[in-house]
C-alpha cells in the first residue's frame, strides 16, 4: 500500500507544481496586458480555474498523501519511525509549509487581480515565479540526499 501512496503523492505534487509554476506566469501576462480588456477577462477565468480546480485539490492531496506516508513509514522502514531518522524530514516539512504559504499568496494575488487592485509588475511576478523552483530543489534534496 505504501508504494501506491508514494505513486499518488508524486502525481499530486506534480499537478500542484504545474500550478505553482504556471500561475505566476499568468500573472506576468495579466500585469503586462492590464489595458487589454478582452485579454484580462480571459486570463481572470484561467487564473480562477487553475487555482480552484487544479491547485487546491492538488495541494490537499499532496499534503494528505504526505501525512499518510509519514504514518505508514513505520511499517515500511522495518519498524523505524521516519520522523526519528534525522532532520531531513523536519526540513522537508518546514519547506512544504513555506510552499503552502506561497500557494496561498498566489490566491491573494489572484483576488487582487480579480478586483483590479494588483499593482505588482510583470517583472515582480517573473522573479516571484522562481520561488517554487528553489523550494522544489531543496525539498527533493531533502528526500533523496537526506543531508541532515
Amino acid at each position: 500500500m505504501y508504494d501506491w501512496i508514494i505513486w499518488f503523492h508524486i502525481l499530486s505534487f506534480t499537478s500542484w507544481f504545474a500550478v505553482l509554476f504556471y500561475m505566476p506566469r499568468l500573472f506576468v501576462y495579466h500585469a503586462e496586458n492590464i489595458d487589454n480588456e478582452g485579454f484580462v477577462k480571459v486570463v481572470k477565468v484561467m487564473e480562477m480555474k487553475i487555482y480552484k480546480y487544479i491547485g487546491l485539490p492538488a495541494m490537499w492531496t499532496t499534503l494528505i498523501s504526505g501525512v499518510v506516508m509519514i504514518f505508514l513509514s513505520t511499517s515500511h522502514y522495518g519498524g523505524v519511525n521516519i520522523m526519528s531518522t534525522g532532520g531531513w524530514i523536519h526540513a522537508k516539512i518546514f519547506l512544504v509549509v513555506i510552499l503552502v504559504g506561497y500557494f496561498f499568496s498566489l490566491g491573494y494575488y489572484r483576488i487582487k487581480f480579480l478586483n483590479d487592485e494588483c499593482k505588482k509588475s510583470g517583472k515582480f511576478f517573473r522573479a516571484y515565479n522562481e520561488v517554487p523552483t528553489l523550494l522544489l530543489l531543496a525539498i527533493v534534496a531533502m528526500v533523496i540526499i537526506k543531508p541532515f
